[in-house]
């Protein structure tokens, strides 16, 4: 699997980043383990410190949790708390931006779509 990193953002918050998405999406599941910090180094061809400051983040943020001798697992819980703070992010920083780009170019509700089926 190839990643293209991004340039302007540190690949460990991007790693972190793809933890979070999966565990919104459900690839993850909450009691489940995250790969080893060695094996997402092979696959990504990554530093093990920029794996390690990726967890440490979400350890911080208490999404995981070290289990001694076995590895980080989701807790309980960590998905609500996850999308709970995704969906304060997006109304408070993403959405003003949409709505300053909706009103700059003079679109109607009536032509914004209703679905994300009318792109495809």
């Amino acid at each position: 699997m190839t990643i293209h990193w991004n340039g302007d953002i540190p690949i460990y918050i991007q790693l972190y980043q793809q933890v979070i998405q999966r565990i919104l999406d459900g690839n993850i599941q909450e009691g489940e383990a995250l790969p080893s910090v060695r094996k997402v180094a092979v696959e990504y061809q990554l530093n093990p410190v920029t794996i390690s400051k990726a967890y440490q983040m979400l350890q911080d943020e208490q999404y995981v949790e070290k289990q001694r001798g076995k590895g980080l697992f989701v807790k309980s819980g960590a998905s609500h708390s996850i999308l709970e703070k995704e969906r304060a992010s997006f109304l408070s920083i993403e959405w003003p931006q949409i709505l300053q780009k909706i009103s700059r170019l003079k679109l109607s509700i009536e032509e914004l779509p209703r679905t994300t089926k009318e792109h495809q």
